[in-house]
């Protein structure tokens, strides 16, 4: 209890005891709670019994003892019944005259948190005078009094019954409030559809799930509620939930471009019969992106543990050839062994040419995501592009994102989008066009689409397109452009979809998650705390060419004492190993709560403990890396730190 609540504790026994009527309140254990003055006068009962804590059939017993409910033969059996009535917990009203003819009215009531409270009213009054009326009532019949009298009871009791029906219509509002509110609180559409197929109840979170439909759904049909495709998606789960079965399911919806998952759960009663349908929806846009992320990234390192020895013996072969095939060519051999000995070699480059690409498709390649500048990068992406391509080619880019600045891998962005741009090249020939377009969908997507004025993709390049190897260009080609950039779509968390143009060429769009990129980072004041000198002014002319100013320590304390004296500082980037006994967890466990973020540095393996525990203090940068990582680390971990 509070000291607030010990203050206010002796202001309600005082209002407690000014009442004219007898209040106790006893607890699910029969043990007392609280009563008043009044009980104790009323009942003359002995301190111990009105003590918090005492047993009510230990006040039961001294009443039953006293005469208070009159004479009985078994005294025991008369507590044990009243005992066992008080453990119903019923609501309860009545009338009893006591040893010394006083009239007490008992009304109880059952208390939400388990026990009850019981008032007793001296009525004697009232019932005297409903005496009195009876003997001076010369006109009014006996019948009329009596009947005057029951009325007289029933509406004590009926006012008894009120009481408690508001006590539990407003116990129901409670609940039905909070648990409304948990359901506005939940990431997730929760609803219940009747027989009828109309929302009994809905919070108000379908708009969130699936932008564009209504908010306020509650006596709307299903199918109107959620639209044509999104019930098209999930009638058949529906159908089947009316007829007892659960399930769950996943859909995507192409209006929003959200992936959906619904639960339905069937609404039995105990007999077994159907009222309904609960639903609850929520959108695993990003879950499915990740997990997308995840699979494709497991099956590379199996792709990775099945290719990694038959490439290495097949680059040992290579190189045998390519050996043996120099030799040949510096001998004196018959005429047309030249020419073959070229068409060996140039095979044999190929082949090396071939394991680079399958290495980059099952080598540990990850999709690492970094603060990028779309305006930059598509302006060198078309630098890149243009000695590739013929003049009568003209290639066109479109950005259509407002905003410019978005988490990406630039690196395989542009690796993928040049190998779109060749495939485009090869298919259109000497002249034509090719487009890019960098569009946002829904806000969740970024589309990058490539569409171009060749003859476009038969069928089967359409079923067979990002199967590695295969190729439509014959021997000219690998058959692994489009299978990298599937490969680049999936470890992002994306998909690529191909299609032909419906007035001829062929479109290929390259969707990606649409994520915002975090504010770069202001340049200022850094503390850099590294021991190798070598280092720290590598590392210095990092972040100098980055605008910031450097200040420089080699040891925990010396960067403490710098943190001290410079009031200025604005990030802390420090090695985990530095000079003397504290490392970088130290400095940063020493921290002062007002300091600037710190990001720690190091070469150690990820499984060493130190690196391990580092990860639970600070960001972590791993070395080596080079200035333009440091600025994407900065940018993403600093401004979070």
């Amino acid at each position: 209890m509070t000291q607030h609540s010990l203050d206010r504790a002796p202001m309600m026994m005082a209002g407690l005891n000014l009442i004219q009527q007898a209040l106790s309140i006893y607890d699910s254990d029969l043990r007392l709670v609280i009563c008043n003055r009044m009980f104790r006068e009323m009942f003359n009962l002995p301190g111990a019994l009105t003590t918090p804590g005492a047993r009510f059939e230990d006040t039961i017993r001294h009443l039953v003892e006293r005469g208070e409910y009159g004479p009985f033969d078994d005294p025991d059996q008369a507590v044990h019944s009243r005992v066992e009535q008080a453990r119903a917990f019923e609501p309860h009203y009545m009338e009893r005259t006591r040893p010394d003819g006083r009239v007490i009215s008992v009304e109880g009531a059952p208390l939400p948190e388990g026990g009850w409270i019981t008032v007793y009213t001296d009525i004697t009054q009232t019932k005297n005078q409903e005496a009195l009326l009876r003997a001076r009532s010369e006109e009014l019949s006996d019948k009329l009094l009596a009947h005057a009298e029951e009325l007289s009871a029933t509406n004590r009791k009926l006012a008894s019954t009120i009481a408690a029906l508001e006590e539990a219509k407003r116990q129901l509002t409670e609940t039905e409030a909070r648990t409304r509110l948990t359901t506005e609180m939940m990431p997730a559409h929760i609803a219940h559809v009747g027989l009828n197929r109309t929302y009994t109840f809905s919070n108000l979170r379908l708009s969130s799930i699936l932008p564009g439909r209504p908010a306020h759904i509650v006596g709307l049909p299903i199918a109107e509620a959620l639209g044509d495709e999104a019930y098209g998606h999930i009638h058949k789960n529906l159908d089947a939930a009316f007829e007892g079965q659960p399930s769950v399911m996943e859909f995507t919806h192409e209006g929003s471009s959200r992936r959906i998952r619904t639960a339905f759960t069937p609404d039995l009663r105990q007999d077994g019969q159907i009222m309904g349908v609960y639903l609850l929806s929520t959108d695993i846009t990003e879950e499915t992106q990740a997990r997308t992320a995840l699979q494709q990234t497991r099956r590379r390192e199996l792709a990775a543990q099945l290719t990694s020895g038959l490439a290495h013996d097949f680059s040992n072969l290579l190189t045998i050839i390519m050996g043996s095939q120099s030799r040949l060519q510096r001998m004196d051999l018959p005429a047309g062994a030249a020419e073959l000995v070229a068409a060996t070699l140039g095979a044999t480059h190929r082949g090396g040419s071939l394991l680079n690409r399958l290495a980059d498709i099952t080598g540990a390649r990850e999709w690492r995501p970094q603060p990028t500048s779309l305006a930059p990068l598509l302006h060198d992406l078309e630098m890149l592009a243009a000695p590739a391509l013929p003049q009568g080619i003209r290639l066109d880019v479109f950005n259509m994102l407002e905003n410019d600045r978005l988490m990406l891998d630039p690196g395989m962005i542009q690796d993928a989008l040049l190998n779109l741009f060749l495939n485009a090249r090869d298919a259109i020939g000497d002249n034509g066009g090719i487009t890019l377009s960098v569009t946002p969908v829904q806000n969740t997507w970024a589309d990058f689409t490539v569409t171009d004025t060749g003859p476009g993709f038969d069928q089967v390049a359409l079923d067979h397109a990002f199967q590695p190897f295969f190729s439509t260009k014959g021997g000219e080609g690998s058959g692994l452009g489009l299978a990298m950039v599937y490969d680049t779509a999936k470890l992002a968390g994306g998909q690529v979809q191909l299609s032909n143009r419906t007035e001829g060429g062929a479109r290929v769009r390259l969707r990606l998650p649409l994520r915002p990129a975090p504010p770069p980072v202001a340049p200022g004041l850094v503390l850099l705390v590294e021991d190798s000198t070598d280092l720290r002014a590598g590392i210095r002319a990092m972040l100098t060419d980055q605008s910031h100013t450097v200040i420089e320590a080699t040891s925990a304390d010396e960067a403490l004492g710098l943190l001290r004296e410079v009031p200025d500082i604005r990030l802390i980037l420090s090695d985990i190993s530095l000079e003397g006994v504290k490392t970088g967890l130290d400095l940063a466990a020493a921290l002062p709560d007002d300091a600037p973020p710190c990001i720690l540095m190091t070469s150690l393996p990820p499984e060493h403990p130190l690196h391990v525990q580092a990860l639970t203090r600070a960001p972590v940068l791993r070395k080596p890396f080079s200035a333009r990582e440091l600025g994407a680390f900065l940018s993403t971990r600093g401004a979070q730190s």
